[in-house]
């Protein structure tokens, strides 16, 4: 099966966090309290994607092992629906996912860069991940993107996505491109 047939039928995208939204790196900065607080970069150009895979109908959603305010600020920003941080173990989650979602795991892209993504990304239609991922996530990928963490993996994906179901010349009219 081709790359454009396996996005054709996503309706659901879920990803990890830290090395696929995220280049991976945590900034521990002091806080007006005192206290260290721990912030990341996010990109913008996967922000808006994001956003754009909602107006045509794909849910998106995310697994992290790690609990960070951050994450969930952004999530909101993106407008995910589902929001899951503190589970290394994810396939229960993504188990629930699927079920509150009404989807079939031939219609979920799922973004990893880590050995503990790699049991979802054997389950699902279409698994991804960046260009700087673990060499066993690499080998388990169906698409390993040309950006690394943080530089747009997203946005990459989202595309590939849009234009396969057919919707990306629209999007550019939209934009007057």
């Amino acid at each position: 099966m081709t790359l454009e047939q396996r996005a054709a039928r996503v309706r659901l995208l879920l990803t990890d966090v830290d090395g696929v939204m995220t280049d991976g790196k945590l900034y521990n900065v002091p806080g007006p309290d005192g206290k260290m607080w721990e912030t990341k970069g996010f990109d913008a150009q996967d922000g808006i994607a994001l956003q754009w895979l909602g107006w045509y109908g794909i849910t998106c959603g995310l697994i992290s092992g790690r609990v960070s305010p951050a994450t969930e600020e952004r999530a909101k920003q993106c407008k995910f629906k589902y929001i899951y941080q503190g589970h290394i173990e994810k396939i229960p989650i993504f188990e629930e996912i699927m079920s509150q979602a009404g989807v079939t795991p031939d219609e979920v892209v799922y973004v990893g860069d880590d050995l503990t993504d790699v049991t979802i990304m054997r389950r699902v239609g279409f698994s991804v991940c960046p260009a700087n991922a673990r060499p066993e996530v690499k080998n388990v990928a169906n698409l390993v993107t040309q950006g690394g963490g943080g530089h747009g993996v997203l946005r990459e994906v989202a595309e590939l996505i849009l234009k396969s179901q057919g919707h990306w010349d629209e999007l550019l009219k939209k934009y007057e491109c």
